[in-house]
């Protein structure tokens, strides 16, 4: 018997807030968290604009010594997952460790710390790099630094599939529970790339945006859309078997009911244009989930705002769903945070949870320019009031990955 897998403890820091209220209130805002990036100077960049967390010192949350010892994308998951594990209220001394685990994934790893300790090496010698460069680069060390944190004994692991590893992460952890190897999991995302080689490796793949107006940077489904906004940040869900969370009281954000996974098999960096891929991946997490395709409400979409992301996304959630894609809600959240990669599929898990649980959709902002290929209710400026019972939200990879979880909204 399958059993069932609540959420009990959330936690975030990204461009929109750097806690689950502030991004929450700002999600339903509309507020856009894209602005000039400040933490290389773009003076010879075509690319100006990223999604940075804004005002962040790691020592406001961490200890200074070990946060000396933490890239930039494990500071960002440690901040996050401390957050979810206090509002989980979870009680180590009356749980058994072993069955508590963590799966937090980044797509890059810590990239800003290759960067900087290679520059080290050029100048002192490779000999005299600092001794914390390999647990500080390598993109399992924010799951083991959690582990440590919280005394999370069980799996404790990092899925790597590029800006689908977020929702990897949230979907094996689910399984995990649900099959009955664990009763509490920690799981998530997180990334901090905004360097020189991250936004430089992006420009020269022609994969991010260079307008200098941010308000027409980050536009999922426009026919304007001319690339992505690389963003950064961190997002930690606690999830956790129903009756456990019952039985100690828990207060239940809502249910994780279902996941898929799959891959285009097609191309290294593009997506499959006729979006077999994702339809089949969407397809997989209804079965998964034990639903049918018009009983979900809304999808908070990939929606990267490039032209083959956007329209091959359409495509798959029209195979995925048929005529009822067109009485769905398919938002892009990324429109405010930019592109999280490897922690966008947490971020927006996280969005999605609280979209059921307050009753309202969040908008695609700053979308001006109708594009026939993209022909979804794509909640267009303005975020909606309405009820829904059941949503899923998407993420795709390079390397053709493609992940979906499905949510349902937590009824007492």
């Amino acid at each position: 018997m399958k059993r069932r897998v609540v959420i009990t403890g959330m936690g975030t820091i990204n461009p929109l807030g750097h806690n689950l209220e502030e991004t929450w209130e700002n999600v339903k805002k509309g507020v856009c968290g894209i602005d000039r990036i400040t933490q290389i100077d773009t003076t010879d960049f075509t690319v100006k604009l990223a999604g940075e967390v804004k005002d962040f010192d790691p020592v406001n949350y961490i200890d200074k010594k070990e946060a000396r010892k933490m890239d930039r994308y494990t500071q960002f998951a440690f901040i996050a997952a401390k957050e979810a594990f206090a509002d989980s209220q979870i009680d180590m001394s009356q749980e058994d460790p072993y069955r508590c685990g963590t799966i937090i994934s980044s797509g890059i790893g810590g990239l800003k710390t290759i960067e900087a300790e290679h520059e080290r090496g050029q100048k002192r010698g490779f000999e005299k790099i600092s001794p914390f460069f390999i647990p500080m680069s390598i993109a399992n060390m924010a799951a083991g630094q959690i582990a440590i944190e919280t005394g999370f004994k069980g799996v404790c692991t990092c899925v790597v599939t590029a800006c689908a590893s977020g929702n990897n992460a949230i979907g094996e952890a689910f399984h995990y529970i649900r099959d009955g190897y664990t009763e509490v999991m920690m799981c998530g995302g997180a990334e901090g790339c905004i360097s020189e080689m991250g936004v430089g490796g992006f420009t020269a793949m022609k994969a991010l945006n260079t307008t200098e107006d941010k308000d027409r940077a980050s536009i999922p489904f426009d026919a304007e859309r001319g690339g992505f906004v690389m963003g950064e940040g961190a997002g930690v869900l606690v999830l956790e078997e129903l009756e456990h969370a019952k039985k100690r009281g828990a207060k239940i954000y809502g249910e994780i009911i279902g996941y898929g996974a799959s891959c285009d098999a097609y191309h290294i960096t593009a997506p499959d244009p006729e979006g077999a891929g994702g339809a089949a991946c969407m397809t997989i997490a209804l079965k998964d989930a034990d639903i049918q395709p018009e009983q979900v409400g809304y999808i908070n979409a990939h929606g990267t705002s490039t032209h083959l992301n956007d329209e091959g996304e359409t495509k798959a959630i029209k195979k995925a769903f048929g005529d009822h894609a067109y009485k769905l809600m398919v938002s892009s959240t990324k429109s405010m945070t930019g592109h999280l990669l490897g922690g966008a599929g947490a971020v927006e898990a996280i969005i999605t949870t609280m979209a059921l649980k307050d009753g309202f959709i969040p908008a695609t902002i700053n979308y001006k320019v109708p594009d026939p290929a993209c022909d979804l209710d794509i909640v267009p400026n303005e975020g909606r009031n309405v009820q829904v019972e059941i949503a899923a939200s998407n993420s795709l990879g390079f390397g053709g990955h493609n992940a979906c979880v499905v949510f349902k909204k937590w009824e007492a």
